[in-house]
């Protein structure tokens, strides 16, 4: 059975504990063994965490020891996916770069706060995680982040909708939805979620879903991969 971590905590106003039961139900309901924790030491056990499948953070602001981080991204750099949304995946830590180099991208602003109006327009590719989805509106924070320029955005929403200092610049599409790779490991990101009733409207929850089978199928990839290149001599960046 697939394992999953998830850890809460942080700032109350993103409902963090709310938040985790959703992604607990979603998870177990795809068969994962799910282990829930509120606190930061979840993410001490280095071995530990090595030997899940996927790993959640749901924890915005706040401090982290280094060591921790260091944990989780020699996890996901051995396999393990990392998945979560909101600002408790890309608010977490405002003072910690390396996890922000490992997740993405880091959230800056959200002009007009609460209840802002907008378009979340998806981007078709060769990726499965929105096959089937279309645009969608929503009222919620609408994101601005410091984006990684190696993601692949599968999701954006035009800026500017409210007034604002950054009004007078060019119209901006700032990703929503993203993937990366961090080592053979998985990451995923969607900027929606701002409270738990947002994550439980139909296509977020869909796209968290997904989001959090394909990270999950990263470890088993990775290992498919590394056979293959023992197989054929090649190096795993040539495959």
């Amino acid at each position: 059975m697939r394992k999953a971590l998830i850890v809460w905590g942080g700032w109350d106003g993103h409902q963090p504990r709310q938040v985790a039961d959703i992604f607990r139900d979603v998870l177990e309901k795809e068969n994962f063994e799910v282990e829930v924790s509120d606190t930061l030491e979840a993410f001490s056990e280095g071995e530990k965490l090595k030997g899940l499948d996927l790993i959640v953070p749901v924890w915005t602001m706040g401090r982290i020891e280094q060591q921790w981080v260091n944990n989780v991204s020699e996890a996901v750099q051995a396999g393990v996916g990392l998945a979560g949304c909101h600002g408790g995946m890309c608010d977490s830590f405002r003072d910690n770069v390396d996890w922000q180099f490992m997740t993405g991208g880091q959230w800056v602003a959200h002009p007009g706060n609460d209840g802002v109006e907008y378009t979340v327009n998806i981007k078709h590719s060769s990726s499965p995680l929105t096959d089937g989805i279309e645009d969608f509106q929503v009222a919620s924070e609408q994101y601005y982040l410091h984006v990684d320029p190696a993601v692949e955005v599968l999701a954006t929403t035009r800026f500017p909708v409210v007034p604002g200092p950054h009004s007078l610049n060019k119209a901006v599409d700032m990703p929503v939805v993203w993937t990366k790779r961090w080592g053979v490991g998985r990451v995923y990101y969607n900027s929606l979620g701002h409270q738990a009733n947002i994550i439980e409207i139909p296509v977020v929850k869909e796209l968290m879903r997904r989001g959090f089978l394909w990270c999950a199928e990263g470890k088993a990839a990775a290992g498919r991969s590394s056979a293959a290149a023992a197989y054929t001599g090649m190096a795993d960046n040539q495959l």
